[in-house]
């Protein structure tokens, strides 16, 4: 009981990934999605029973990722569910297509939605993307959610130098964004692993610490950075008893040890996404005590 009450203290955010299937295949992608992508093990009753759990400790926040969640049929009630449940949900969608009924679904209150943009010419960004097409679809979608008034704020990620990223910025500005608009850097994880393979160094310092991730197969990750170091599986156990275990004890205590042999850095994002890293990620939404100099300073390369 003691632990259970120690969890709804400090457990305010999840990451769903409802899939590895996206019509995409982004250069980047942490999460090493594509077509070829599926949906998991993960029925719909266990998303429920996952967001149920979540609701009962507390936790504030989800956000439904990929591969892409709008390709997941049972998305709309599952967003419906967690609403009901009093929880804030966001959806991370590339907006390469978002049906009708969907958009119904996108406009109650308490959702909103996160996208990536890569830059304001056709042919940068499906370079990136690979899918032709996939820039006037996202771009068309983003004025969409602007029209019906949808919170969205976007992520302009820049994977080399040949990007368009502050002409990008003034693009989406342009066209009616009036949420975050942030450039963030290229993560080594997933497809987007360059020099080496991902390692600690990718994390931003606070897995675990108040959010948690689940996988299409139903594997529970610190956070979807942190992809290798699997603590449980809520088909198998409950989040309580998967946050309070052996297994998520050890990788606290690594992690512990690995972020303390870092340089303070009092702007850590509270809430972070997929987008995020190390340092204070301009993709985050950030704890409101960040500067633009000294440790705060983005790490963009």
């Amino acid at each position: 009981m003691g632990a259970q009450l120690d969890l709804q203290a400090r457990l305010t955010f999840a990451w769903l990934e409802v899939t590895g299937k996206c019509q995409l295949h982004c250069v980047q992608c942490y999460a090493d999605s594509g077509p070829a992508g599926s949906h998991g093990v993960m029925t719909a009753e266990d998303w429920h029973k996952s967001i149920d759990q979540l609701a009962d400790l507390g936790t504030r926040m989800v956000q439904f990722i990929g591969g892409e969640p709008t390709l997941h049929r049972a998305l709309p009630e599952l967003i419906h569910h967690a609403l009901d449940r009093g929880l804030v949900v966001e959806v991370f969608t590339n907006l390469v297509h978002v049906a009708p009924a969907l958009w119904q679904v996108f406009s109650r209150s308490g959702v909103q939605l996160a996208t990536s943009y890569y830059s304001d010419d056709a042919k940068q960004h499906e370079r990136v993307t690979r899918g032709r097409g996939s820039y006037e679809r996202t771009k068309s979608n983003i004025v969409e959610a602007v029209r019906r008034s949808i919170p969205l704020r976007v992520g302009v990620i820049e994977v080399g130098g040949w990007q368009r990223v502050e002409e990008a910025v003034a693009q989406l500005r342009d066209l009616g964004v009036g949420g975050e608009v942030r450039i963030d850097r290229l993560r080594q994880v997933g497809r987007g692993v360059r020099d080496r393979g991902p390692d600690l160094g990718e994390l931003c310092g606070q897995c675990g610490d108040g959010r948690v991730a689940i996988a299409p197969d139903g594997s529970v990750w610190p956070c979807v950075f942190s992809r290798w170091l699997p603590v449980g599986n809520v088909r198998e156990e409950s989040l309580v008893d998967i946050l309070t275990g052996p297994r998520m004890m050890e990788t606290a205590s690594v992690l512990a040890t690995e972020f303390a042999q870092r340089p303070l850095n009092p702007c850590v994002p509270n809430m972070c996404d997929p987008q995020c890293g190390p340092s204070c990620s301009p993709a985050c939404r950030p704890a409101g005590n960040c500067t633009p100099t000294g440790a705060c300073a983005p790490d963009y390369h």
